[in-house]
């Protein structure tokens, strides 16, 4: 077991607000959301952008961050990775399940992400373990 990369990544908000207004949170959702995140982004009550936003910022933030961890061995896709924030007291969990590429997940034994908040914006950094 060896580290395969480490990535960072900030979100400014009001920069995905702007993302979000030209192309509609449905439209940015349907972009980069893996099925099961696009699900629970239709949960989310439509009138609270508040959610919306984070919702989307949060997982283009995750979802730039493992990029970076995983490029140049793998290349994922915005729909490879899945983001599972906290759920009771489990720590948040990034799965990468590539959609064309079966043995490329075979590879990686496990990617640990830390996600922080502050004010309008979202920092995240993930490390990827190789097998």
């Amino acid at each position: 077991m060896g580290i395969l990369g480490i990535g960072i990544d900030v979100v400014h908000l009001p920069r995905m607000v702007a993302v979000i207004r030209r192309r509609t949170p449905a439209r940015l959702a349907s972009r980069i959301l893996s099925p099961t995140e696009l699900s629970h982004f239709g949960e989310l009550p439509p009138g609270d952008s508040v959610r919306l936003l984070r919702f989307l910022a949060v997982r283009w933030s995750v979802k730039e961050a493992a990029y970076k961890a995983l490029y140049p061995t793998f290349r994922p896709s915005w729909k490879d990775l899945t983001y599972r924030s906290l759920e009771g007291l489990r720590k948040p969990s990034l799965e990468y399940r590539p959609l064309s590429r079966d043995d490329d997940a075979k590879v990686i034994r496990n990617m640990h992400v830390s996600v922080s908040h502050d004010g309008e914006y979202v920092f995240t950094t993930v490390l990827a373990e190789s097998t």
